[in-house]
C-alpha cells in the first residue's frame, strides 16, 4: 500500500482542482484574498492609530479604518488624505494602494479574459439555439446551402419571424462570412449557424431539433464525387437521421380529440442519398415521414425530358422554385359536384393539375369529367398560396374552337452523348421508352472503366430497338467530334464527367471547351446549332451565362434544381409524390407541344382560357405558353409564360407551344 501523501501535497492538489474549474474559481479566490487583505491592512491601520494617534477621535473606529483602507485599495488616489499624517499611516496607505492595484489589475485581467473566452465560444457556435418552428439544415455544401437558403427566404416572406438554422462541421465564422457575402439580404428570415457534427446528439440538441418543423440533411459528397465518397456520404446521412430521430423521440400517436394540438410533434425530414438500398433502409427505419431524394436519378430524367421539349428546363426552374409560380395543395368544400375540367376556370390565379383524395391518393391530370368531392384537395400551380382563390362563378370561358387533333409520330432518332457518368445509364433507359426501333445513341468518352463498358454492353443487350455505339476517344479533340457528324443528330447531350478530384469549376470549364468546339464544327459545316438540340449540364450556376453564349438551347443547373426540390419538399413533404409522377415516363409529364397539334389555321389570336380548353379536349392540362420568337431572350424568360391571366391574349403561330401536363409527347 502506498504512503499517504503529505498534507502540503494534498492541499496543493485540492487547490489545483479548484482553480482548474475556470473563471468562477479564480474570481472567488481573488475576492477572498481581497477581503483578507482589506481586513489585514485595516488592522494595521488600527494598530498604527493606537501606537501613534494622529486622527480625530471620531474617526478612530475599526469600521472607519476598514472603510478608509477600502477606498485606498480601490482608488490609490485616496492615499492623499494621509499626506500630512504620521509616516506610519503613510506606510499603511502605500501598502493598501499597492495591494489594491495588484488585486484589481488581476481582476480586470480575469474579466477581460473571461469575456474574450465567451466571445470566442460564441464565434465557435456552441451556444444553444432558442427557436421554434424553424427549418434545420444539417451539413454544409456552399452552393447547395446557398440555393436552399434563397428558396427558403422567398418562401418565408409571408411568415412571421421565420428562422433557418444550419448545423455543420465547418467553423461558424467561415459559414457566416460566406453567407453574408453571397446572400447579403435575407429579408425577414434569420439565419443562425452552429458548428458541430450533425450526427452528434449533443449538437442536435444545441440546434433545437426538438422544436424544428423540418430538417434537410445534405450529402457530404458531390455529384462529381467517386462511388466510395458517395457511399461514405450515405453512411453519414443515415447516421444523422438516426441521431435526430433519437433526439426528437418517436412521434406521439394521433389524438382522438380533433382539437388536440399536435403541431409540436410534426416533423418532415428531407435527405439526399445516392444508393437505392440506403434509401429503402432509411424509409423503413425512421419513425417520421421522410423524403429521400436521388439527385442523380432526378437530373438524368430531367435531362431526357428537356431534350424532348426545348424550354422545359425554364418551366422546371420556375415550378421548382419559390420565385415565380409554384405548386400547392389547396382545399375548398365549395367545388363539390363540379367536374375537374370546369374547376380550372374558377381560379383568377392558378391552374389545377391534379387531385389528392381524402385517402391520400394522388391523381395527376385526372379526367376532365371527374366529379369533385367536398373533401378532395387539388394540386394547383399558382403565383403564391395567398393568391389562390376559388370563385363560385367562372372567371373566364374558353371559346368552343374546333380541335385539329394532330398527333406527333414516333420516328427514328440519333442521339449523341458526350461523356459518360452514372446518369448516362439512367438516361439511356429513359430514351428507350420514348424512341422507336432503329434509333441509335453514340457515346464518345476519353476514358471508361471496365464497369462502364460492362454497363453499356448490358444496356445494348437489354434494350431492344435501341443501339448504343461506344467511341473511346477524347471529345476535346475537334477531329474526333467532327468524325461523328454532330449536325445529323437530333440531340447532343453533354454530360459533366465526374472524377475523383475534379471540382465543379474544372468540370464546367471542360464542358465549355467542348461546346465551343461543337460550335466551330457547326459553323464550318454551314449548319446552325439551332438545327440540333444541344443540351448540357452545368455544375456551378455561376457559369450559366458563359454556357448560354456557346449556342446551347437548353441547360440543366444541377445544384440549383436539386436545391429547389429539397427546399420545396421540406415545406410540403407530399410534393415528392408529384415529382415522382412528373419524372417518370409512365405517369403524366410536362411537355411543350407545338400549337399546330391543336389548330389547323395559324397564326391566330387565342386567350389563355382558349388554350386551356383546347388542351382539355386532348385530355391535357395547359399551364402556360411558349413563344418561339422569344426563346433566346432571357429577359422574356426565354419565351415561357406560365399561368397568365385566363383572359390574356396571345398571337400564336405553328411553332409556338403550349406548356401542358400530358400522358405522352404525341
Amino acid at each position: 500500500m502506498s504512503d499517504t501523501p503529505p498534507l502540503r501535497d494534498r492541499l496543493r492538489y485540492r487547490f489545483d482542482n479548484f482553480m482548474a474549474r475556470g473563471g468562477s474559481s479564480i474570481f472567488l479566490s481573488l475576492f477572498i484574498v481581497f477581503i483578507i487583505a482589506l481586513v489585514a491592512i485595516g488592522m494595521m491601520r488600527l494598530v498604527a492609530f493606537s501606537a501613534a494617534p494622529g486622527l480625530d477621535e471620531r474617526e478612530s473606529g475599526f469600521l472607519n479604518h476598514i472603510y478608509i483602507t477600502f477606498l485606498q485599495m480601490t482608488d490609490p488616489g485616496n492615499m492623499a488624505q494621509d499626506i500630512r499624517s504620521n509616516p506610519v499611516y503613510k506606510f499603511v496607505a502605500i501598502t493598501a494602494g499597492t495591494v489594491g492595484v495588484i488585486l484589481l489589475s488581476m481582476l480586470i485581467g480575469l474579466i477581460t479574459t473571461a469575456l474574450d473566452q465567451k466571445l470566442q465560444s460564441l464565434r465557435k457556435g456552441h451556444s444553444k439555439v432558442i427557436e421554434d418552428g424553424h427549418t434545420l439544415i444539417l451539413g454544409w455544401s456552399p452552393q447547395r446551402v446557398v440555393e436552399i437558403l434563397r428558396e427558403l427566404v422567398m418562401a418565408n416572406e409571408s411568415e412571421d419571424n421565420p428562422a433557418v438554422v444550419i448545423l455543420a462541421n465547418e467553423p461558424k465564422e467561415e459559414m457566416d462570412d460566406y453567407l453574408a457575402l453571397v446572400i447579403p439580404d435575407t429579408l425577414n428570415t434569420r439565419v443562425v449557424t452552429r458548428s458541430g457534427s450533425p450526427s452528434s446528439l449533443t449538437n442536435l440538441k444545441i440546434a433545437a431539433v426538438k422544436s424544428c418543423r423540418s430538417v434537410i440533411v445534405l450529402a457530404t459528397a458531390k455529384e462529381s464525387s467517386s462511388k466510395d465518397e458517395k457511399a461514405k456520404s450515405d453512411a453519414r446521412v443515415i447516421k444523422t437521421i438516426l441521431a435526430l430521430s433519437s433526439v426528437r423521440g418517436a412521434p406521439a400517436p394521433a389524438q382522438a380529440d380533433d382539437n388536440a394540438d399536435d403541431d409540436d410533434n410534426e416533423l418532415s425530414i428531407v435527405a439526399e442519398l445516392f444508393s437505392d438500398q440506403h434509401r429503402s433502409i432509411v424509409q423503413d427505419n425512421t419513425p417520421y415521414p421522410i423524403c429521400v431524394a436521388d439527385s442523380t436519378d432526378i437530373l438524368a430524367k430531367i435531362m431526357v425530358q428537356t431534350s424532348r421539349s426545348v424550354g422545359l428546363s425554364v418551366v422546371y426552374s420556375e415550378l421548382l422554385s419559390f420565385d415565380g409560380c409554384e405548386m400547392y395543395f389547396y382545399a375548398d368544400e365549395g367545388w363539390a359536384g363540379m367536374t375537374f375540367g370546369d374547376l380550372a376556370f374558377h381560379f383568377p390565379d392558378g391552374v389545377p393539375m391534379g387531385i389528392r383524395s381524402a385517402s391520400g391518393e394522388l391523381f395527376m391530370n385526372p379526367a376532365v369529367d371527374r366529379v369533385m368531392l367536398a373533401d378532395d384537395e387539388i394540386l394547383i400551380v399558382a403565383d403564391d398560396d395567398s393568391t389562390i382563390e376559388f370563385c363560385k362563378q367562372t372567371v373566364a370561358k374558353p371559346r368552343d374552337l374546333p380541335l385539329h387533333d394532330r398527333r406527333l409520330e414516333q420516328r427514328v432518332e440519333h442521339e449523341l452523348f458526350i461523356g459518360w457518368s452514372q446518369k448516362a445509364a439512367i438516361m439511356v433507359e429513359e430514351y428507350a421508352d420514348y424512341v422507336t426501333k432503329g434509333s441509335t445513341i453514340d457515346v464518345i468518352a476519353a476514358e471508361l472503366s471496365d464497369d462502364d463498358r460492362a454497363d453499356i454492353e448490358d444496356l445494348n443487350t437489354r434494350l431492344e430497338g435501341l443501339e448504343i455505339r461506344l467511341i473511346e476517344k477524347d471529345p476535346l479533340n475537334i477531329d474526333n467530334l467532327a468524325e461523328l457528324n454532330p449536325s445529323r443528330c437530333d440531340n447532343i447531350i453533354l454530360l459533366s464527367e465526374v472524377g475523383d478530384n475534379a471540382d465543379a469549376e474544372e468540370i464546367d470549364s471542360r464542358s465549355l471547351m467542348i461546346l465551343l468546339l461543337l460550335r466551330r464544327i457547326f459553323k464550318e459545316n454551314g449548319s446552325r446549332v439551332r438545327d440540333t438540340q444541344l443540351i448540357t449540364e452545368v455544375m456551378d450556376s455561376a457559369n450559366q451565362s458563359l454556357v448560354s453564349q456557346a449556342g446551347v438551347r437548353d441547360f440543366i443547373i444541377s445544384d440549383r434544381l436539386i436545391s429547389m426540390m429539397l427546399a420545396q419538399m421540406s415545406e410540403e413533404p407530399d410534393i415528392k409524390r408529384v415529382y415522382d409522377d412528373l419524372f417518370e415516363e409512365d405517369g403524366s409529364e410536362i411537355y411543350l407541344k407545338p400549337l399546330s397539334l391543336y389548330q389547323a389555321e395559324l397564326p391566330q389570336e387565342l386567350s389563355f382560357a382558349d388554350c386551356m380548353g383546347l388542351a382539355q379536349k386532348r385530355g391535357e392540362v395547359c399551364i402556360g405558353v411558349k413563344e418561339k420568337a422569344l426563346e433566346s431572350d432571357p429577359k422574356q424568360n426565354y419565351g415561357v409564360t406560365l399561368i397568365p391571366l385566363k383572359n390574356e391574349k396571345f398571337t400564336l403561330g405553328a411553332e409556338d407551344c403550349l406548356v401542358v401536363l400530358a400522358e405522352d409527347e404525341s
